[in-house]
């Protein structure tokens, strides 16, 4: 089991158990913060699920966003460089892309920003030397072995293929994040 899919498991199993004194807990890609209640006595129960093997999969699966997206053009301008630099052209970049189902592996960069596993390896590409003062909202981008989107507008280093209207977050939303760790991500070009 590759890295990222024990902390998600772990992630996982660990919410299906809801220890009473979890607060929070907050999945990176190979790691996993526990947030716990002020006061809490750390369980023998939760003592032993962190010292037993993660699951061997998830106890849960997440749900499965599909997520517009236009590519290319002034949405996506390192789409082209990116296909030669895989050797193929932008129409088959963007199947490639969008062929794929991907997994959120964890948020962070700003809030709702999905790191998103499961990249075909022929796409994944360096982050941008120099990076932009601004990256447009929606941008769906690629920096190393990961996809991501950012969900509001700023700076960004990675790679920009294109552009969805979806709101991936929103702080008036009872959950303001659109896509949570687990949750899966399948890209329809428009």
């Amino acid at each position: 089991m590759a890295t990222g899919d024990a902390t998600l498991a772990r992630y996982a199993e660990l919410v299906f158990r809801d220890f009473p004194e979890i607060e929070d807990m907050i999945p990176a890609d190979d790691s996993l913060l526990l947030v716990l209640r002020q006061g809490a006595a750390v369980s023998a129960d939760l003592c032993a699920a962190l010292a037993a093997p993660p699951a061997a999969a998830p106890l849960m699966t997440g749900t499965l966003h599909e997520i517009a997206v236009e590519y290319g053009g002034a949405a996506g301008p390192d789409l082209r460089a990116l296909a030669a630099l895989a050797g193929m052209d932008a129409p088959t970049f963007i199947n490639s892309h969008a062929a794929a189902e991907y997994t959120v592996a964890f948020l962070g960069f700003q809030p709702g920003f999905p790191y998103l596993r499961g990249l075909p390896d022929g796409l994944h590409a360096p982050r941008r030397a120099s990076p932009r003062v601004r990256v447009a909202e929606g941008s769906v981008a690629i920096g190393g072995a990961y996809c991501g989107i950012y969900p509001a507008g700023g700076p960004g280093g990675w790679q920009i293929i294109g552009r969805t209207a979806a709101v991936l977050f929103d702080p008036a939303r009872e959950a303001p994040a659109l896509l949570m760790a687990g949750d899966r991500v399948r890209f329809v070009p428009v």
